[in-house]
């Protein structure tokens, strides 16, 4: 006897729940089961404390913004220098494929 395919596809759909079923039994059964872990809390020591005179900390901080502002200025020229290369460079592809 023949069957339709409606029929066949309605009763595929009944069975999912079921092997659904019979999967997480056996992997309840069979699985690792996890214990609950406990948080512990350290309690640690009081950080000190440490006082710098203000002119100590003005300097050094004076002669890291030179430092940054020095390294800037050359990082910006080295991008205007390559800009400049990959500029030329299309230019010189641009006239390539024109005489070609």
């Amino acid at each position: 006897m023949a069957y339709s395919e409606t029929r066949i596809v309605i009763g595929g759909l009944a069975h999912v729940p079921v092997v659904i079923f019979i999967a997480n039994f056996i992997k309840g059964k069979f699985g690792i089961k996890t214990e609950e872990t406990k948080d512990t809390v350290l309690i640690g020591e009081p950080v000190k404390i440490i006082e710098v005179s203000d002119t100590i900390v003005k300097e050094g901080k004076a002669e890291a913004i030179k430092e940054i502002s020095n390294k800037l200025d050359s990082i910006e020229q080295k991008a205007d220098e390559v800009y400049e290369k990959v500029k030329k460079k299309k230019k010189d592809k641009k006239k390539k494929k024109k005489n070609n």
